[in-house]
């Protein structure tokens, strides 16, 4: 009995370990492939409030928004 939970725990929790880590490089690969934000969406956005962005502007705030990560 107290053998078949023990096998179940050293199973699971280097299981869940691994899992983890795998999950977390995988995210990691997908968001530097596919940016949640980019130079367009900020445009627009900006735009949608009314200014007209220049490129500057767009620069700093996806400068700010990379310093955030």
């Amino acid at each position: 009995m107290w053998h078949d939970i023990l096998m179940v725990v050293i199973g699971l929790v280097p299981g869940l370990v691994i899992g983890f880590f795998l999950s977390k490089i995988f995210m990691e690969k997908y968001l530097k492939k596919n940016p949640p934000i980019n130079e367009q969406m900020v445009k627009a956005m900006m735009s949608q409030m009314g200014r007209t962005p220049t490129q500057k502007q767009v620069n700093q705030v996806m400068k700010a928004m990379n310093n955030a990560k």
